[in-house]
């Protein structure tokens, strides 16, 4: 018998079935990893798309938030603005309803001074009339210097000089060149002797250089100017009704006096009331209100209400129980001024006298 064949498990062949499903194994896995890795950078890369949209839309956002915010802002100003202005009409209505008020109330003062006032020149046309009926008595003393004429006038307008001790204030302001406020201010830049002509500062000139020709025998007088400051026409003190030297003297000075600066009845009463002895009549001879008090004020331009209070708390320098006859050249304009020295003269038992522009 031969002899008999061994079996071998690991032969050649078996290796390399092994070796081959090995091989294949991994050439799977291989692939599966490189399929694998595909679809990884192919959803990364959707990924990323993904996240760089988003970031576009959250950029685009940022800036529509700060168009937004910019617009809050400029919403806020406008409307932080549109309060102030809301606050400031309502302000303004306010005021304007009490100015309204005031205005109502002060056109029915007005009206009441109207009638009161139209009810004293009936009074005084009635006495006028009863003066013109009557005969005409012989003036007194020292009231004849002007002849038959002054003693008519003297009569018609009431105006009699009967103090011991006559004052005579005469307003030298610049408004006493005329009427009209344009015409005053053309006036105060033109030379001395066109302000010296000036129809109204005339007409103050024959009013003091009448009053002085009136003033009786027995009785004394002096003559203080004012504008900002009081200061005597002919200095030293009473001069005496029959001293004709001492009434040229004064109307030598009037005619060297030019009207300039502003009116101040503060200090012309404080002269007053610093004579000694005192006045017991005083004749203002004057065209409206006060434009300052004691001193300047700061403000150029002095309204109405402003004067009026000037007027007010310029009485309180006055002298007691004097009466104040009051001739007034009235400037267009100056509705209070009437009223106002009306009243004055009332109070203390004087006249207030408007004249014609051909008095005396």
């Amino acid at each position: 018998m031969g002899k008999r064949r061994t079996f071998e498990v690991f032969t050649l062949s078996f290796l390399d079935t092994i070796c081959c499903g090995f091989g294949a194994v991994i050439l799977f896995y291989t692939i599966l990893s490189a399929q694998a890795g595909a679809v990884r950078l192919k959803e990364h890369d959707d990924l990323s798309a993904e996240v760089n949209q988003l970031r576009e839309e959250v950029q685009t956002g940022e800036r529509s938030l700060a168009v937004l915010r910019d617009t809050l802002t400029r919403t806020r100003e406008r409307v932080a603005s549109a309060t102030r202005e809301t606050n400031r009409i309502v302000t303004d209505l306010a005021s304007r309803r009490e100015q309204l008020s005031s205005y109502d109330a002060q056109t029915v003062a007005r009206r009441e001074h109207i009638e009161k006032l139209k009810a004293d020149i009936h009074s005084l046309e009635e006495g006028n009339r009863r003066l013109e009926a009557g005969s005409l008595e012989r003036a007194p003393l020292g009231q004849q210097v002007s002849g038959r004429s002054a003693v008519e006038r003297r009569y018609i307008n009431g105006l009699i000089l009967r103090g011991k001790r006559i004052l005579i204030l005469l307003d030298v302001s610049a408004s006493m060149l005329h009427e009209d406020l344009v015409a005053i201010l053309r006036l105060r830049n033109q030379d001395d002797a066109h302000k010296r002509a000036a129809a109204k500062w005339r007409r103050a000139v024959a009013i003091a250089d009448w009053l002085m020709t009136q003033v009786p025998a027995a009785s004394s007088y002096q003559v203080l100017t004012f504008n900002t400051q009081a200061q005597p026409l002919v200095p030293g003190g009473w001069l005496a009704g029959t001293d004709a030297a001492a009434r040229a003297r004064g109307m030598q000075a009037l005619e060297t006096l030019v009207p300039a600066n502003g009116t101040s009845l503060y200090n012309a009463f404080a002269a007053a009331r610093a004579l000694s002895p005192q006045p017991d009549q005083i004749v203002l001879i004057t065209d409206g209100l006060p434009t300052q008090g004691k001193t300047q004020g700061l403000r150029r331009y002095v309204n109405s209400a402003e004067r009026m209070r000037l007027f007010d708390d310029a009485l309180s320098q006055l002298p007691e129980h004097v009466p104040i006859d009051c001739v007034l050249l009235p400037m267009q304009g100056d509705l209070q001024a009437a009223h106002r020295f009306w009243h004055l003269a009332r109070v203390t038992e004087g006249m207030l006298l408007m004249p014609s522009k051909d008095w005396p």
